[in-house]
C-alpha cells in the first residue's frame, strides 16, 4: 500500500508521546554500521526547507515595504536641515535580516540549511541568544515529531510484512525518536529565562547531543536492510541530524555556555565536578548504598531463582517497580544466573540493581546481529530510565565471536553509574550509547570495539581485558561515536588497567590489539594515568577506513605506564596527541567531564574528582 508521509504543512492528528512511554533504550549498530553514516546525512527534507524558504520570502517582502517608507521619511527630514549633509540611507530591513542570518550561520557545518532555518524566525535580529536557540530547537522538535508520526504510520501499515531485522530497526527508530522528543522538550524548558540557561549549559549540550546520537542510531539500525523501509525512514528523518548540528552551534552562542565547555573545543568538562571520589551527581545517600554490604542494605524488592524473593525473574521486578520515582528504588538480585533480556524503560527512573557480586549474580542472554537483531536491540540489559545504578552484577552476552555485534549492556540513562560490575562479551560488549555515565572498579571483556558509543563517560579504576577473537579478527578496545564538533561526548579511561584476558595470553603474538579506532568523524577518546600492557601494538591506534576522521578525531594519552604505554612509535595522525599538560588532561576527569559533583554523591560509589586519587 502506498503511504503518504506527513510534511510540515500536514496537520498532526496525534499529540507527542509522553516521555514515559518509550521502552528500554536507544541504540544502533556500531562497528559494521559506520559505513551507512554518510547516507542519512545526505537525505533531504523538502518540507522543512520549503517551509523555511517561503517564510524567508514572506519576511523579505514585508521588510521591503517597511524599509521603503522608512527611507522616504529619512529623506524628507534630511532636506530640511541645510547645515549638515544628509545621512546615508539605512540598509533595507530585509538586507539586515539576511546579514544577521548569514552571520549567525558562519562556522556551522551546514550554513545554507542554517540560513534557511533562521530565515523563518520573525524578528531574528532582535532575538537574544537564548531565544534564538529556543526557536531553533522548537523548529527541530516539530521535525522530529513529524518523523515519529510518519514512522508510526509506516509501522501500522507495513509491520506485518517486514522481515525481523527491519521490524527491530523500525521499533528502534520509534523509541529513539520518542527519546529525542523528550530530550528536546527538556532542553527548551531549560532555555526559559526563569531557568538561567547558562547554568544549564552542560545539560543543554548533553540533551541535544543525545538527540543527535538517537538520530544516527536510528539510521544505523537499517545498515543490513535492502528493502524499501530504510529509504522511507530516511525520507521521514529528512535533515533532522543537520538541524540538531545547527541547534548545538546556536546553543554555543549563549553567553556562559562556551565558557562552561572550555575555549578549546577538544576539552571534555561535561562529566562534572567530583567530591569524595564520585561525580557530584551521585548523592551521599546513593554512595552509602553502593558502599554498604548487601546484608546492610534495605531493599524494596527481591529477585531469587529459588522462589524465596518477590519474583523469580529480573524483568518481572522491573515491571513492578514504580514509574517516575523521585527516590531510589532498590532491587536485590540474589546469586544465580538469570537468562533473560531486561529492558529498563524511560519511565523507570532512579532504579538500582544490587547483586551478590561479580560472577555470583549474572544476567545473561545471546541476542546478536547475525541472528537478525540490531546492535541496539541485542543488549542483554538495556537501560534508559534516568539515574540507574548497578552494583555487584555480571552482565553477559554469550553469543560468541562469530555472531559479530552482541551487546551485554547498553546504557542511554543519564546519570547512570556502575560499581563493582563486570561486562562480558566479544564484539560490542558495552554500549555507552549517550548522556552521562560513570564506571568504577568494573571489569570489561571483549574483542572488537568492545567499549563503544557516544556518551560522556568516565571509567575509573577499571580493568579492561581483550579476549581471544576469531582467527581473522583483531582486538580494538574502543570505538567512540562523536559525529559533531559541538557534541560534549567522549570516552575517558582514567587509572585503569588495559590487559589481555586469560584466554588471549597464551596466543598473544597471534593477534593485533589496539586502543581504539574512530567510529564517527569527531571520535574522542583518552587514556589517562593507566597501565597499558604489552598486548597493544606500538602504533597504538587503528584506522577505521583509510583516512576517515584522522584529522578531526581527538585521541590522547597522558602519563600512562606499562610496556604498551611507550608513545614513540604511535600514529602521526593530525588528531592524535600525547598530552603533556595537566590542565588539558584534567578536562577528562569526573570533575570536569560529567559534572560528577552534581549527581555521583547520591550513588555512594567511591570516586576521585581529579587525575589522581586523594
Amino acid at each position: 500500500m502506498d503511504l503518504h508521509p506527513l510534511t510540515s504543512s500536514t496537520p498532526i492528528s496525534n499529540s507527542p508521546p509522553s516521555s514515559s512511554s518509550s521502552s528500554s533504550s536507544s541504540s544502533s549498530s556500531s562497528s559494521s554500521s559506520s559505513s551507512s553514516s554518510s547516507s542519512s546525512s545526505s537525505s533531504s527534507s523538502s518540507s522543512s526547507s520549503s517551509s523555511s524558504s517561503s517564510s524567508s520570502s514572506s519576511s523579505s517582502s514585508s521588510s521591503s515595504s517597511s524599509s521603503s517608507s522608512s527611507s522616504s521619511s529619512s529623506s524628507s527630514s534630511s532636506s530640511s536641515s541645510s547645515s549638515s549633509p544628509p545621512p546615508p540611507p539605512p540598509l533595507p530591513l530585509f538586507q539586515t535580516f539576511h546579514q544577521t542570518a548569514r552571520s549567525l550561520c558562519n562556522g556551522t557545518l551546514f550554513p545554507d540549511l542554517c540560513f534557511s532555518k533562521l530565515s523563518s524566525f520573525p524578528q531574528l535580529a532582535s532575538l537574544s541568544p537564548e531565544k534564538l536557540a529556543g526557536s531553533a530547537l522548537n523548529f527541530t522538535s516539530r521535525e522530529v515529531l513529524l518523523a515519529y508520526t510518519n514512522c508510526t504510520n509506516l509501522k501500522t501499515h507495513l509491520y506485518s510484512g517486514l522481515n525481523p531485522t527491519d521490524r527491530h530497526a523500525l521499533d528502534d527508530c520509534l523509541e529513539l525518536l520518542d527519546g529525542s522528543i523528550a530530550e528536546l522538550k527538556a532542553s527548551i524548558f531549560d532555555l526559559a529565562p526563569s531557568q538561567s540557561p547558562a547554568l544549564h549549559s552542560h545539560d543543554l549540550l548533553t540533551l541535544v547531543s543525545a538527540a543527535m546520537t538517537n538520530h544516527r542510531t536510528c539510521v544505523d539500525g537499517f545498515y543490513n536492510s535492502s528493502g524499501t523501509v530504510r529509504s522511507r525512514v530516511e525520507l521521514y528523518l529528512g535533515k533532522i541530524g543537520q538541524h540538531l548540528s545547527i541547534d548545538l552551534a546556536m546553543l554555543k552562542k549563549i553567553p556562559g555556555v562556551n565558557r562552561a565547555t572550555g575555549v578549546d573545543q577538544e576539552m571534555l568538562p561535561e562529566y562534572g565536578a567530583v567530591k569524595g571520589g564520585f561525580p557530584k551527581w551521585v548523592s551521599v545517600k546513593d554512595r552509602r548504598l553502593l558502599q554498604a554490604a548487601v546484608n546492610e542494605t534495605k531493599f524494596n524488592m527481591v529477585v531469587a531463582k529459588d522462589g524465596s524473593g518477590n519474583f523469580t525473574t529480573v524483568s518481572e521486578a522491573v515491571a513492578a517497580a514504580p514509574n517516575a520515582s523521585t527516590t531510589r528504588f532498590v532491587i536485590y538480585i540474589k546469586a544465580g544466573a538469570y537468562f533473560e533480556n531486561v529492558e529498563i524503560g524511560r519511565a523507570k527512573s532512579n532504579l538500582m540493581f544490587v547483586g551478590d557480586g561479580i560472577g555470583k549474580t549474572l544476567i545473561k542472554a545471546d541476542r546478536n546481529v547475525v541472528d537478525g537483531w540490531t546492535t541496539f536491540r541485542s543488549a542483554t540489559v538495556a537501560v534508559v530510565g534516568t539515574g540507574f545504578i548497578a552494583k555487584g552484577i555480571t552482565f553477559e552476552n554469550y553469543a560468541g565471536p562469530s555472531k559479530h555485534q552482541a551487546v551485554a549492556l547498553r546504557s542511554n540513562s543519564d546519570f547512570s553509574a556502575f560499581y563493582q560490575c563486570s561486562f562480558i562479551g566479544y564484539q560490542d560488549t558495552l554500549y555507552v550509547h549517550s548522556l552521562r555515565q560513570f564506571y568504577r572498579d568494573c571489569d570489561v571483556y571483549g574483542t572488537i570495539d568492545f567499549i563503544f558509543g557516544n556518551a560522556a563517560v568516565v571509567f575509573q579504576n577499571c580493568n579492561l581485558y581483550a579476549r581471544k577473537p576469531n582467527s581473522n579478527q583483531r582486538n580494538i578496545f574502543t570505538a567512540q561515536g562523536r559525529e559533531d564538533p559541538n557534541q560534549n561526548t567522549g570516552i575517558s579511561i582514567l587509572n585503569c588497567k588495559v590487559e589481555a584476558a586469560s584466554d588471549l595470553i597464551p596466543v598473544l603474538s597471534s593477534f593485533r590489539t589496539y586502543l581504539g579506532r574512530p567510529w564517527k568523524l569527531y571520535s574522542r577518546t583518552v587514556f589517562l594515568r593507566s597501565f597499558i600492557g604489552q598486548l597493544i601494538e606500538p602504533v597504538g591506534w587503528l584506522e577505521w577506513n583509510g583516512t576517515f576522521a584522522l584529522d578531526t578525531l581527538y585521541y590522547g594519552e597522558y602519563l600512562n605506564r606499562g610496556p604498551g604505554s611507550n608513545t614513540t612509535m604511535r600514529v602521526t595522525w593530525p588528531g592524535y596527541r600525547v598530552i603533556t599538560n595537566a590542565t588539558e588532561a584534567s578536562q577528562f576527569t569526573v570533575e570536569r567531564f560529567i559534572q560528577g559533583s552534581s549527581w555521583l554523591n547520591s550513588t555512594e560509589i567511591p570516586f576521585f574528582s581529579g587525575l589522581t586519587p586523594p
